[in-house]
C-alpha cells in the first residue's frame, strides 16, 4: 500500500516523514531525491552548470540552492528547463526506492503529489496541515530565506483548501513534535491494519 504525503512549505513533511520512518515504514521523498540528482559527480549538476554558468555553484562545486532558486523563481522559461532535466531522474529514484521497499505499506512525499498527479498512483493522501502564518513563520526559522521567497513559493503551490480537499487523512501540525508523534502513531496503526485489510 502506498501513502503519499504532502503539505505545503513549512508544513512539517520531513518531520512527520521520519516519525514514519522510525516505525521502520520506507519513505520515498522527492526533494530528498531532487538533492541526490543534482549531487556532485553526478550528471544532473554538470548539466545545469553548463546552462546557468558557475554563478549557481557554491565554493566546493555543490548546486547553489539559493541562487538556483532565485534565477528559477524569476524565470518561468528556465524553471521549465530545470524541471525537464530533473523531473525524470527524480522520479526515476524514487521509483527505485519504492520498488524496494519491504515495510508493510510505503510512504511517497511529496510537496507537489496533487499538483503533479503523483495522487493518482497512491491509495491514500495523507495532507500535513497548518496555517499560512505559521508555515512563513516555520520557514523563515529553518531556511535562509526573505518572506517574499516563502509567499512566492506558496503561491506557486497548491492552496490550503484544494489540498484539504485532496486530502483521506491530516495532520494538523500547529502543535508540538509531541503531538505530531501522536498523530503519526495513530495514523501508523490505522495503515498497518488498511495494509493487512488488503492483503
Amino acid at each position: 500500500m502506498l501513502i503519499g504525503l504532502t503539505g505545503g512549505i513549512g508544513s512539517g513533511k520531513s518531520a512527520a516523514a521520519r516519525m514514519f520512518a522510525a516505525h521502520g515504514i520506507c519513505i520515498a521523498d522527492t526533494d530528498q531525491a531532487a538533492r541526490e540528482v543534482v549531487a556532485p559527480g553526478q550528471p544532473a549538476l554538470a548539466a545545469i552548470a553548463r546552462h546557468f554558468g558557475r554563478q549557481v555553484l557554491t565554493a566546493d562545486g555543490s548546486l547553489d540552492r539559493k541562487a538556483m532558486r532565485q534565477l528559477v523563481f524569476a524565470n518561468p522559461a528556465e524553471r521549465q528547463w530545470l524541471e525537464q532535466l530533473t523531473h525524470p531522474l527524480i522520479r526515476q529514484l524514487v521509483e527505485q526506492q519504492l520498488a524496494a521497499a519491504s515495510s508493510p505499506y510505503a510512504i511517497l512525499v511529496s510537496p507537489l503529489l496533487i499538483e503533479s498527479g503523483q495522487h493518482q498512483r497512491v491509495q491514500r493522501v495523507l495532507v500535513i496541515d497548518l496555517a499560512p502564518e505559521l508555515q512563513i513563520e516555520r520557514t523563515l526559522a529553518r531556511d535562509s530565506v526573505s518572506a517574499e521567497q516563502v509567499t512566492a513559493i506558496m503561491q506557486a503551490q497548491l492552496g490550503r483548501e484544494q489540498r484539504l480537499a485532496c486530502a483521506d487523512d491530516i495532520i494538523d501540525n500547529s502543535g508540538s513534535m509531541t503531538e505530531l508523534e501522536l498523530q503519526v502513531a495513530r495514523l501508523h496503526d490505522k495503515y498497518l491494519s488498511l495494509a493487512r485489510s488488503q492483503r
